[in-house]
């Protein structure tokens, strides 16, 4: 034996001896010392070890970053992301977001606050089955003339519906008692609906015409129906009390029974005193582009609540030149074509400003102990946080400067921008406009692909948008939008920009297109929205304006089964430019 092997025998023998008492000499015990864990082996395990650890490390980062962030596009359903969003594209106090996009209002947005649970959908089978059991638990006579206020009609209906809507975006909320048609066999019945794809849950009202059979059994079938909202027989809005109609052969226009935008008044002297409102002067952002003034009015509205005041609101819009038809600013809108009143007025505490200016004169003594104390703000720099202990009836913030050192936002800005959160829960979008849009989406029976095709001067601006006009155009069209709604001769509801309506008749051939000129009677002077907003007017007619156009539109295509954009299928432009894909 060597004296290197005796050295290691040495070594290794009182471990063999104490573990097992085995002989010296044994062959195995001498290859190598027990427990003893090759080099390589440890390395390759303790990098295993730390590979592990970091992709357990990556995930958690990814986890807490998705759960978290907030992502800067207005459309995907964030008031967060909106207000970070557009404080990126306010350098300089110089709003900068584009006018010809429609900026996203309080039913856009997924929140859980303050809505009602879903009311559960119909399922046909179950509505089938419930419709039979009524009526075979009565008794009837197949010869007998229909009557309209017989449980199976309405039974029969609520069966049809659930089969028809089942797998469209439609929730059934409530059924009318049916009314007789003006045929026998007929009846009229109406309904309140909500859309699932509309997260205000606002009702809307359908009714149509049921011509009906008799079936097995009792049981009655319905042989035909009519369009979207073709019962007349129900669609007759009660009469209001005190109401007389002069002229019995002219019926009362229609009206949305459901909207109730009338200004809320102070009713006491007493109550006005008690009162703390704070009041905006008129400032810069008049006739501004409709997206800075809904930006400046949410930061009021913000400060408002911020200081648990009631805001002075001017019902009085200025549209500007961006939304009208010859391009010009035009003043003495009302507020209440465009946005929900109603809405507004229960998620906020507002007045008008002409009522609160005369209750304010009326009842404010000059001197003596009666006075009304108001506090003027000459200046945006004094901050909302500098105001909130000041316990002066009515303060009042000037914006007598040069723009844009007069723009309402400015006073959220700064310091502000961190307590003041804008209330964008209480900006509905006006339920005038929404009720075309449903008729609009009702008339195709909500079974429908939307293409949004937008041109106007991005299309012409061919260094922001080098591809854009391009790849719009009706031939680029007929070779894209066949292979991305691949079933052809479906209803395709084209929302655009574009002012030429033979612009995507190539289209046809592939598709039954619907353009929003389609529906002009929808705003024509014999229409609901017509009678009702030259009311709001004092009975002048109302042009339904490019603004007014955007709305709907855009609203429609959002119900669309299949959604193609421009700039997310149809072009290789960026959204907002050339190399601004990435922003």
């Amino acid at each position: 034996m060597s004296s290197s092997d005796q050295d290691d025998h040495d070594e290794d023998a009182p471990l063999f001896r104490a573990n097992s008492g085995d002989d010296d000499d044994h062959p195995r015990r001498r290859s190598s010392p027990v427990g003893e864990v090759p080099v390589a082996q440890s390395i390759i395990k303790a990098a295993s070890n730390v590979c592990f650890s970091l992709f357990v490390l990556a995930v958690l980062v990814v986890t807490v970053v998705a759960v978290t962030y907030q992502p800067p596009d207005p459309w995907l359903q964030s008031s967060a992301a909106i207000t970070t969003s557009l404080s990126r594209v306010l350098p300089n106090s110089t709003f900068l977001l584009p006018d010809d996009s429609l900026l996203p209002t309080g039913e856009d947005f997924n929140s859980s606050s303050s809505t009602p649970s879903a009311p559960r959908r119909d399922d046909p089978d179950q509505a089938t089955a419930t419709a039979t059991a009524a009526a075979v638990n009565g008794t009837c006579d197949p010869d007998a003339p229909l009557n309209c206020s017989d449980p199976r009609v309405l039974a029969a209906v609520k069966a049809f519906n659930a089969k028809a809507f089942f797998r469209r975006s439609i929730v059934f909320l409530s059924y009318e008692a049916p009314v007789p048609g003006p045929k026998p066999g007929e009846c009229d019945v109406a309904w309140r609906f909500r859309n699932r794809r509309e997260k205000s849950w606002r009702r809307y009202r359908d009714y149509r015409r049921f011509t009906l059979v008799p079936g097995d059994g009792c049981a009655l079938d319905i042989n035909r129906v009519g369009k979207f909202r073709s019962g007349t027989n129900a669609a007759r809005p009660p009469r209001q009390k005190g109401s007389k109609n002069r002229n019995p052969r002219i019926a009362p226009p229609p009206v949305d029974a459901e909207i109730n935008d009338t200004i809320p008044i102070v009713g006491s002297e007493a109550e006005f005193r008690r009162g703390k409102y704070l009041y905006y002067m008129r400032g810069g952002d008049h006739c501004k582009s409709m997206n800075q003034f809904i930006w400046s009015f949410l930061c009021g509205l913000g400060e408002a609540k911020f200081l648990n005041r009631t805001f002075v609101m001017d019902l009085n819009m200025c549209l500007s030149g961006a939304h009208t038809d010859n391009g010009k600013d035009e003043d003495g809108k009302d507020f209440r074509y465009y946005f929900d009143f109603e809405h507004l007025k229960e998620s906020v505490s507002v007045v008008e400003e002409g009522d609160f200016l005369k209750d304010w004169k009326r009842w404010d003594k000059k001197k003596g102990p009666g006075r009304i104390s108001v506090r003027k703000v000459p200046s945006y720099k004094v901050t909302p946080m500098q105001l909130k202990r000041d316990k002066s009836n009515i303060i009042w913030r000037l914006f007598d400067g040069q723009e844009p050192e007069n723009y309402w936002y400015r006073v959220c800005e700064g310091r502000a921008a961190k307590v003041i959160q804008r209330p964008w829960y209480a900006i509905w979008k006006s339920k005038r406009l929404m009720n075309i849009v449903t008729e609009i989406a009702g008339r195709m029976d909500w079974d429908y692909d939307g293409l949004h095709v937008i041109r106007g001067w991005k299309a012409q601006n061919k260094q922001m948008y080098p591809n854009l006009d391009a790849d719009t155009s009706p031939e680029a069209l007929v070779d894209k939008v066949p292979k991305l709604i691949k079933q052809p001769m479906r209803n395709l509801y084209i929302a655009t920009n574009e002012p030429f309506y033979n612009y995507f008749d190539k289209l046809r051939s592939y598709f039954h297109v619907h353009l929003l000129d389609d529906y002009k009677e929808l705003w024509s002077n014999s229409s609901e929205w017509y009678n009702e907003t030259t009311t709001l007017s004092g009975g002048r007619p109302v042009p339904f304006d490019a603004y007014m156009r955007v709305i709907v539109d855009t609203e429609v295509f959002y119900r669309a089964k299949t959604q193609v954009e421009t700039f997310n299928n149809l072009t290789r432009d960026c959204k907002d430019g050339i190399n601004t894909c990435n922003l």
